[in-house]
């Protein structure tokens, strides 16, 4: 997506320092993007966000499904998308937003995995 920058593959939402994949505690699985606002939009991230997955799935904590924020305009933007998740869905919705915690960097296989030959 134009306006994307970079992104980091790593663990958040958890309080247990020093999250790894085989160790992951109470993290969860995340996506660092850093983005550039003036070319892409937070909504139009979340709204690719709210596409790519399957907001109703109860997954245990390392998969669950959760937006991190830094402010009170991307707390409204992301809590608006889970809004319209959530009248579709008739609130079968699991996915959370959350202010940002502590991100900590994955393993490097795990970044960039799909192009390392990963996945499906």
């Amino acid at each position: 997506m134009n306006g994307v920058e970079r992104c980091v593959v790593g663990y958040s939402g958890g309080k247990e320092l020093k999250p790894t994949y085989r160790s992951i505690k109470d993290h969860t699985e995340a996506l660092l993007i850093e983005f550039n606002p003036d070319v892409v939009a937070y909504e139009d991230l979340l709204i690719s966000w709210s596409k790519m997955h399957s907001p109703t799935s109860k997954a245990r904590c390392q998969y669950r499904s959760a937006v991190w924020y830094l402010n009170g305009d991307q707390q409204a933007e992301a809590e608006g998308i889970l809004e319209g998740m959530i009248a579709v869905t008739r609130g079968k919705v699991t996915s959370q937003v959350e202010p940002v915690t502590r991100f900590y960097r994955a393993e490097e296989y795990h970044q960039n995995y799909m192009s390392k030959g990963g996945g499906v």
